[in-house]
């Protein structure tokens, strides 16, 4: 007989650099298998301030999976599968804008997808749902995350100057290269504000498995654009990734902290309409792969 998951309300998920959360009680490492094969690691669950946490590095521990081969499917359905309800994701980004300086936090609104090869949907065989996908990021986690991140940035132990940025267009690229400066150079001109390679399509799966999903983006360099600084090096983001990580896993316990008990956002009903094909008209095997994110809408 297979044991019962245990249960959390809150996921984190660590990007490069954030491997661990420490402070947790009843910790205990889960292995969790999904319709979607394995997630990048074990995932840590325990309590957090008084709430039921499960911590995913989204690379794996050792940084082993680069962004184009994460199982980004199996990271959201292990999360779902755990009762996960709000998921904070950490990630280094490049800065596009003059005003966002490398240390600086930056809590985006808006996502730009130049992805190319990464499965972005858990529907298809059989099943199709077109969800909305206008504000990728939500509003109450944003807005928690981003009054955390202030108080944060704000207080004695903050030192290193690092400024907090609301809102911005962050745009996902496929990697695992940098851009080149022309790339740079247009991206600029289309006016996004910082550059990635994770954020899609997590926040896509998020929003099809009806999760609050919002990011924490540690900014830890000026991309290729900037003539007056060196061009973004492995060794650039790491050690900026370094010198902020701490803050983030503070930005993280006071979201945490802070998050309300209700979600009255539109998150928790993202499929209530988005699903198109008839219920009769759905194969059996697809139901059943998928029963955990559409079975109360198709019964």
């Amino acid at each position: 007989m297979t044991a019962a998951l245990p249960q959390a309300q809150v996921g984190v998920i660590g990007g490069s650099g954030f491997y661990e959360l420490a402070g947790f009680t009843d910790r205990r490492e889960v292995v969790v298998e999904t319709p979607f094969g394995s997630p990048s690691d074990a995932l840590t669950v325990g309590q957090l301030g008084g709430m039921g946490v499960a911590f995913l590095p989204r690379h794996g521990r050792g940084h082993s999976v680069m962004p184009s081969e994460l199982p980004v499917r199996a990271n959201v359905h292990a999360l779902k599968q755990l009762g996960v309800q709000w998921v904070i994701s950490v990630g280094a980004v490049g800065s596009m804008r003059e005003e966002i300086r490398p240390l600086d936090l930056v809590v985006p609104d808006q996502l730009f997808d130049r992805t190319k090869s990464r499965p972005s949907t858990f529907f298809g065989d059989g099943l199709v749902v077109h969800v909305g996908f206008a504000e990728p990021f939500c509003p109450l986690l944003s807005q928690a995350l981003l009054a955390a991140a202030r108080q944060v940035c704000a207080g004695p132990r903050s030192g290193m100057g690092a400024r907090v940025h609301a809102g911005g267009t962050y745009v996902c690229i496929e990697g695992p290269q940098f851009s080149t400066k022309a790339e740079s150079r247009i991206y600029r001109q289309w006016g996004v504000d910082v550059i990635g390679m994770t954020a899609i399509p997590e926040a896509k799966l998020a929003r099809e498995a009806e999760l609050c999903y919002a990011t924490l983006a540690l900014s830890t360099d000026y991309d290729v654009w900037h003539e007056s600084e060196e061009p973004v090096t492995v060794e650039m983001v790491v050690a900026n990734l370094l010198k902020n990580v701490e803050t983030s896993k503070q930005v993280v316990r006071r979201t945490i902290d802070a998050l309300p008990i209700e979600r009255s956002c539109p998150c928790p009903t993202a499929l209530r309409d988005a699903i198109i094909t008839q219920p009769d008209n759905i194969p059996a095997d697809t139901r059943q792969r998928l029963d955990l994110l559409v079975g109360k809408y198709l019964t």
